[in-house]
């Protein structure tokens, strides 16, 4: 049953890529460069090392793990595989991995083929990637499988009585290194026992990410601190910097901007396009400018009071100069990245719809995140922080905490699986 449902998935795949889907596209194509992209790029005798990771989340809690590999075991190869074009397409020039390509469609054949090319020493799949045949693969050729930031929860088909043949599999796996308690009394029940509670070596990344993150200068001077020649000292403004943001979000954060002229607002949308770029533009009654036009030099910084984001790659470094973060997504699908804000020490605002976020409740029960449901909610929140300060400094110390008491989930992994 389980590799008819894959042969099915793979045949639907293929007929909306010919259809024009482009992702189902680039999927097909990606997939026929792998033989040989192995066949280039490893050789007998090479140590490899190989990590897995569905999409772009699942990489960056792999990515403590590669960037340590790299630094304190060059001998080692690392092999990257994805599933998602939008992990691939994004990551296929990641310079700390040796080899990079999607992960063959879970078959039998296909799990020979690629291990035989592979020829992987260790194999490393991050959170919830657990594919059957390739664990049965690993385990007939007794390479060690290690599951990383993984986390269970009852809902899923292992624990149900007709995931049972995917529970064998999990079986299988060298050792898990889970996120909680909940996930080994879970793996408990199906008699899995190589168990450890490490984390989530997000908060590693998110750390990482922070200490290499570089000064934006135009962002500095828009949101009062310095100036790009450091000559000038400017009195910081209120900023609220809001990531990740959707329609819903925006509906509530920019009426608030409009009617405060105290605040300053940072917009880093989810979709960077034309129309929704547009759209935001048309509720703004305060003067703003897009980053791109600040780097220009078309408008000053000290001329605009909203900046909004026209591109990506800079949300993790703006956060440092917030006053207080919003998450997007939060009326919709679910919210974004809460560590990468809260590591800068700072407030964070999220909506509702967060509870299969374990960072998120966490925070929330600490005091460095706080719940909205309504403009209504956000207006008091952000009228109570403006009103009283110390509030802030409290809330962000427990954000500051927070992640520092979660960090070292990758030093711990490394460190069984590669030794001290």
């Amino acid at each position: 049953m389980y590799n008819l449902a894959i042969l099915t998935y793979w045949l639907l795949i293929r007929l909306a890529a010919l259809l024009g889907h482009k992702k189902a596209r680039l999927m097909v194509n990606g997939h026929k460069m792998v033989s040989q992209t192995l066949k280039d790029k490893i050789q007998p005798g090479d140590k490899v090392v190989w990590f897995h990771a569905a999409s772009l989340g699942e990489f960056e809690q792999g990515r403590p793990l590669m960037e340590r590999l790299r630094r304190e075991r060059p001998e080692y190869k690392i092999l990257l595989t994805f599933f998602s074009p939008s992990g691939y397409e994004v990551r296929k020039n990641y310079e700390v991995a040796d080899i990079i390509t999607y992960l063959p469609i879970d078959t039998p054949l296909n799990a020979r083929r690629f291990i035989r090319l592979a020829r992987p020493e260790i194999a490393i799949f991050i959170k919830y990637e657990f594919w059957r045949n390739y664990i049965d693969r690993l385990a007939k050729l007794e390479i060690p499988l290690y599951s990383v930031s993984s986390i269970f929860r009852p809902s899923q088909y292992y624990f149900k009585w007709w995931g049972s043949g995917s529970a064998g599999s999990l079986r299988k796996i060298a050792h898990f290194f889970v996120q909680n308690e909940e996930s080994v009394e879970l793996l408990g029940s199906l008699g899995i026992e190589q168990t450890t509670v490490v984390g989530d070596t997000r908060f590693d990344r998110v750390i990482d990410i922070k200490d290499a993150a570089k000064p934006l200068p135009l962002i500095e001077r828009f949101a009062g601190r310095v100036s790009d020649d450091a000559a000038q000292i400017y009195a910081p403004h209120f900023t609220i910097v809001a990531g990740s943001s959707w329609a819903p979000d925006e509906d509530i954060l920019i009426p608030y901007f409009n009617a405060h002229p105290a605040v300053r607002l940072i917009l880093a949308p989810h979709v960077v396009s034309a129309e929704h770029l547009d759209a935001i533009q048309r509720k703004l009654a305060r003067p703003f400018a897009r980053y791109s036009q600040l780097l220009s030099g078309e408008i000053l910084p000290e001329n605009a009071e909203c900046v909004i984001i026209d591109c990506y790659g800079l949300l993790s470094s703006i956060y440092r100069y917030a006053t207080v973060a919003y998450i997007g997504g939060g009326f919709g699908v679910g919210i974004h990245n809460v560590p990468e804000a809260a590591v800068y020490g700072v407030p964070v605002v999220i909506g509702p719809n967060n509870r299969r976020f374990r960072e998120a409740q966490d925070l929330l029960a600490a005091g460095g995140c706080h719940e909205i449901r309504r403009a209504k909610d956000f207006n008091t929140l952000i009228n109570d922080f403006m009103a009283h300060p110390d509030l802030i400094e409290t809330s962000g110390t427990a954000s500051r905490e927070y992640i520092a008491d979660h960090a070292g989930a990758a030093d711990q992994i490394f460190n069984a699986i590669f030794g001290e």
